[in-house]
Order: C-alpha cells, then structure tokens, then sequence
C-alpha cells in the first residue's frame, strides 16, 4: 500500500536524466563515487537508460510527490544463456538505480517499489532476478527474500586493460 501523498509511475525515455541522477547519487551514497564523479557518471548513464529504455530492455518506475520525482528503480531485462535449473534460455531480470531521496526515506517507499518491481517480474515468469545490495538496502532485501550469492569482480582499470590479472592472461599473437 503506498504512503499517503505519494504515487507511482512508469518512467519512460524522457525520465532517462532522473534515472540517470538516482544511479549517480546512489553510487555516491555508498561511497563508490566521489563527488567530482557524478556528473562523469550522469553524462555516460543518461543516454545508456534512454537506449534501454527505448528497446525494451529497462523497465523503470518513479515515486512522486507534490509533483516532483522523489524515488524511483528499475529493472534491466536480460537473455540467460542455460543454467543448472534453467535449461532453455532464460529470462534475468537485474533490479538496478533504486534510490530514494534522503528527506523521503524511511517511509517505506524503497520497499513499495521493489515489491511493485518483484510482482511485474512474477507476472512475467522471469526466471532469475537479482541486485546488487548496499550495506543500508541489504536488510530490505533480505526481508524481501534475497540471499548473498557468489558472485566476484574484477576490477578493471580504463585505458590500462585488466588489474593484476592479466599477468597469467597469453594473449594471442
């Protein structure tokens, strides 16, 4: 049930620059962005959800109130190649840029609009859904019924190539 006073929405292509400012300002709250960052990363994202979002391939909502854009999350819908349980070709949705402005939290809408996100995917039989959880979401999550997985990462370095692993890497001449 939303809080009083707030209302959701379908984003759609011209919503591309909100989106684009929730990713960059969550990236920023988890302090993997520093300020200098965020318009970097605003300008590349921007563009990226309005492609996405174009095609299909991002479904987005957006929590207003008194008119203005106060939440919003989405989900990127990718192709999975076969899996153990999944033998055909999957459908992966991967909840991303779930963001709630700081004066709107705590109000419930973060799990509002994961829920809302969580009921499209059953309604369309999505066969793998996951995020990626800051420390301060993680307990929301959880509650919603995620488990930690196993994924890792690498961390690649831009314009250098691949970060310490690519000493073992031949590469083909």
């Amino acid at each position: 049930m939303p809080p009083p006073g707030y209302a959701m929405r379908a984003a759609c292509a011209q919503d591309s620059g909100i989106i684009a400012g929730h990713r960059a300002a969550m990236f920023r709250d988890m302090g993997q962005l520093s300020a200098e960052e965020h318009d970097t990363l605003l300008s590349a994202s921007t563009p990226w959800i309005a492609g996405l979002l174009a095609e299909g391939a991002y479904l987005g909502r957006l929590i207003e109130h008194d008119g203005a854009i106060v939440a919003g999350g989405g989900i990127w819908l990718r192709e999975l190649g076969p899996v153990p349980g999944c033998l055909g070709v999957g459908k992966w949705a991967h909840l991303v840029n779930v963001y709630v402005e700081r004066e709107h939290r705590r109000r419930g809408l973060a799990r509002w609009l994961v829920k809302e996100l969580l009921a499209w995917c059953e309604t369309h039989r999505m066969d793998h859904v996951t995020l990626a959880a800051s420390e301060e979401g993680r307990a929301l999550y959880e509650s919603l019924g995620f488990v930690p997985t196993a994924d890792m990462k690498l961390t690649v370095q831009p314009a250098r190539g691949f970060a310490g692993a690519h000493q073992n890497l031949t590469r083909p001449s």
